[in-house]
This record gives structure tokens, C-alpha cells and sequence, in this order.
């Protein structure tokens, strides 16, 4: 009896709860199509963990969507919060967002934040940079870079928000429609709906397919997004991948095409979330880039990116998305870039934000849960 208080004891200090109605259990073998993978509970008690990265020593930073920055260590032991994080309206679908670090972080210590941030007109997606300190206990010169403006007094949702960094060393923003006007998505001038392309500080990228174009804003690199919350490089060819939710269906896979047009709302797999057609009814249009893969009914793709390291071979190269509805991971074969296959993993379990491979190898799940958690994929040999 003492024993098995022990484990109960220790159980619940992961903060996993210890029967069999807990979505995820410690040390659960879970067998799949390529192989068996545990599931470990590698750090506890976050509030809904939204972006994560991994620093150079394996340490990981996390944001909390609702403002908050949290350092956790190796062992998956959680910091308190760092100050200097940016200002955040943290309400619907905002708040503190994505952060990625600076190719370069190693010597200039520079990390990126994506946010919902209030500005003249109401709130919009914002860009912000600081400086991690050397013992990595706080944020300084926190500044804000890019408002991918106009600003919108009402609605809370579809802010787009991840960062990924190119081979070429450009920083791609992704922002959403923010939901109440969807044509905002289509218009040149306005930022929101589309994939931005930017130097370091912010500014239009050199190349950049609008630049120049008279009532076009030059950050822009693709446009006719709805919510786009996945980017990822593929590093079996260097394309920017990017993954987005559609309304009811039509959720979306893309292969990122210099000043290409993605459809929304021209054009969508699903339908509105009262069944009404969105735009023209029809799910392509001559003009309109194809997606990789769609899905409808919807599986509410979040984050996604690809695994690269050494510990499950079966999965190199394979690209996963985390997904919130039906709640689980999507396990995507790639040849080049084209889909090829499809697994569903951890399916009608817990709702996934971002996934992510750890330096070790591993992949790295950020649970959406005001008692969060990060989730780690091992090799069940």
C-alpha cells in the first residue's frame, strides 16, 4: 500500500492525474504505423503554452498566451516568469504568442515575439524583439518592430502569429484576417491575411514579390490566408511550409510560393460555420494556389514542424501538426514536398498546440490547457 501511494504521490506531482480517464498517461506506450513511442510528461504547470524554442544549451523558453515567458530547464523544471516580456491584450485568441531566436542568438542573445498587441484603432498582430540576459532571467530592450496594421476595434481572434526564419536568413511572419472583415485577406494594403517576409529590424525584405507596387504593402510575401499558425522550413528543401485552419473544413497544408494567392475567402475546401459557402462556393479557381493537403471535416491544424534528428529514423523528415479539434497529432510523410501518407497519433485525447523537435532528437508537444504541459515522444525500445 505505501508503494503504490508512493507512485499515486509522484504521479500527481507531474500534475498528470493517475487513472485511466487522463487523456495522456506517464509512460504510455503507444504504438503507431512506423514503430512504438512513449509519452512522458517532461514539465508541468504552464498556462495555455502557446511557442516554445529550444536554446543552444537545451534549455527551452515557452510563452504563456496570457502574457507570460517561462524558462524551463533540461530536467523539465519550470522558471517563474522572466520580466521585460512584451505588453499583450490577452483576451479571445491573443496574447503573448510565438517566440523564435535570432539565427545568430548564440553571440547576439536576440529572441522574436509574435503577440496581439493594442495600438490606435483597436488591436492588431505585432512583431517585437528583446535581448535574453546572460544568465537568462529577464528580457531587456524589448521593442516592438512591425504592427501588421490597420488595427481592428472588435473581434479577439485569427492573429495568425508564427515566426520561422529562412534559409536566407528572413524573418517570415505569419498574421491573420482577424475574423469579423475575411476580404482583408485579399487587400495589398492592409497586412493582416497574409505571410510576411522581413529583415531583421522589421523592414520589407529585399526581393520581396510587392515591392514597388503602387497601393501594395512591400512586407508582403503571400496573401488569401484565414488563420495561419504553423510555419516551417523543410529542411529537405528549404521551403516554407504553412499551415492553416479553415472555418468549418478546408483546414490547409501550403507550399509557400513567392507572391502567390492562397484563396481565403475567395475560395475554401469548407464551408462557414453556419454551412453557407464562403466566397464563390467553390473549393479552387484558376490563380489560386493549391494546397499540399486539405482536410474537411476540420482537424484544427495549430503548429507544426518537421523532426530531424536521430531517434525515431522512421519519422526523419516527417512533418507533424499539432491539432486542437479533434485533439491529437498529425503525422505527415513527405517526398520532397509533396504529402504522400498521413497518421493520426494520440487521437480524441488532448488538445495539441505546437510540436517541436528537441536537440535531442525527441519531439516536444505544448498541451492547450490552463494546467499545461509539455508532452515529449520517446522511443518505446
Amino acid at each position: 500500500m505505501r508503494r503504490a501511494a508512493r507512485l499515486l504521490a509522484l504521479l500527481s506531482g507531474l500534475g498528470l492525474a493517475a487513472c485511466a480517464a487522463d487523456p495522456v498517461r506517464a509512460q504510455e506506450v503507444v504504438r503507431s504505423e512506423r514503430g512504438a513511442f512513449r509519452v512522458a510528461a517532461f514539465a508541468t504547470g504552464l498556462d495555455r503554452p502557446w511557442g516554445a524554442a529550444f536554446l543552444p544549451d537545451g534549455r527551452m523558453l515557452v510563452t504563456e498566451r496570457p502574457g507570460r515567458l517561462r524558462l524551463v530547464e533540461t530536467d523539465g523544471t519550470v522558471s517563474a516568469p522572466l520580466p521585460g516580456v512584451p505588453e499583450v491584450v490577452a483576451a479571445g485568441q491573443g496574447g503573448l504568442l510565438d517566440v523564435a531566436l535570432a539565427p545568430d542568438f548564440a553571440s547576439t542573445r536576440q529572441l522574436y515575439f509574435c503577440l496581439a498587441g493594442a495600438a490606435p484603432g483597436g488591436v492588431l498582430t505585432r512583431l517585437a524583439t528583446a535581448t535574453l540576459s546572460p544568465d537568462s532571467s529577464r528580457l531587456d530592450g524589448t521593442r516592438t518592430l512591425l504592427d501588421a496594421t490597420p488595427a481592428q476595434s472588435s473581434g479577439r481572434n485569427h492573429y495568425g502569429c508564427r515566426i520561422v526564419f529562412g534559409r536566407d536568413g528572413k524573418l517570415l511572419l505569419s498574421t491573420g484576417d482577424r475574423y469579423a472583415n475575411k476580404s482583408r485577406a485579399q487587400d495589398l494594403a492592409d497586412l493582416a491575411g497574409k505571410v510576411l517576409r522581413l529583415e531583421r529590424d522589421g523592414s520589407p525584405a529585399a526581393g520581396n514579390p510587392f515591392a514597388g507596387r503602387h497601393g501594395a504593402r512591400a512586407e508582403i510575401f503571400t496573401l488569401g490566408h484565414r488563420n495561419p499558425q504553423g510555419l516551417a522550413v523543410n529542411p529537405a528543401t528549404g521551403s516554407i511550409i504553412e499551415i492553416e485552419f479553415g472555418a468549418r473544413g478546408g483546414d490547409e497544408v501550403n507550399l509557400l510560393r513567392a507572391g502567390a494567392n492562397y484563396g481565403w475567402p475567395i475560395v475554401s475546401y469548407g464551408t462557414d460555420y453556419d454551412g453557407s459557402p464562403i466566397g464563390t462556393g467553390r473549393a479552387s479557381a484558376p490563380g489560386i494556389e493549391e494546397p499540399l493537403r486539405h482536410w474537411t471535416p476540420a482537424v484544427s491544424p495549430s503548429g507544426g514542424n518537421f523532426l530531424t534528428g536521430d531517434a525515431f529514423p522512421a519519422w526523419r523528415g516527417n512533418l507533424f501538426l499539432a491539432a486542437l479539434n479533434p485533439p491529437g497529432l498529425v503525422r505527415l510523410t513527405m517526398d520532397g514536398d509533396r504529402v504522400v501518407a498521413e497518421e493520426r497519433m494520440l487521437w480524441g485525447r488532448t488538445r495539441f498546440r505546437q510540436v517541436l523537435p528537441g536537440p535531442d532528437g525527441l519531439l516536444y508537444i505544448l498541451t492547450d490547457e490552463d494546467r499545461g504541459r509539455i508532452l515529449r515522444l520517446e522511443p518505446a525500445n
